[in-house]
């Protein structure tokens, strides 16, 4: 699996990124990795990806830690262009992490959701950082 067909929006900071990163590796593939604060995916991309995921911009967007309500993004009326304007000033506004895949798009909140769009199967048991069990020794799904 080359890292073109799987590329995950990732902060190191953030536990479910590190959990999606650690389950994309236990199906056997290292990713190419962005770290989208460092390197912000253009307008364009977050569109096309939002689109390919059949989700809305305003979905993508983080309220925790952010500038969010100072921003006033919780105005329903605003535009999508006007949400991409506050991402593009602000990346830490957009949720992540945010996996792309030949079998899909997803803002893998929670982390298992990566599991849904992986083309190869996990290779071993898994947990995240907290303990909790999500995929046994056979490479199931725990639930």
């Amino acid at each position: 699996m080359s890292m073109a067909e799987i590329v995950i929006y990732f902060n190191p900071q953030c536990g479910t990124a590190r959990n999606v990163l650690a389950m994309i590796r236990n199906a056997g593939i290292e990713p190419l990795v962005i770290e989208y604060l460092k390197n912000p995916p253009s307008r364009e991309v977050l569109r096309q990806l939002a689109t390919r995921a059949g989700a809305k911009l305003r979905d993508w967007l983080r309220e925790k830690d952010t500038p969010y309500a100072e921003l006033g993004l919780d105005n329903l009326a605003l535009s999508d262009d006007e949400l991409l304007d506050a991402i593009e000033q602000h990346p830490i506004l957009l949720n992540r992490p945010i996996v792309v895949t030949p079998l899909g798009v997803r803002l893998c909140r929670p982390s298992e959701l990566v599991l849904d769009i992986l083309p190869t199967p996990q290779q071993a048991e898994f947990s995240k950082e907290d303990g909790e069990a999500v995929v046994d020794a056979t490479g199931q799904r725990v639930r």
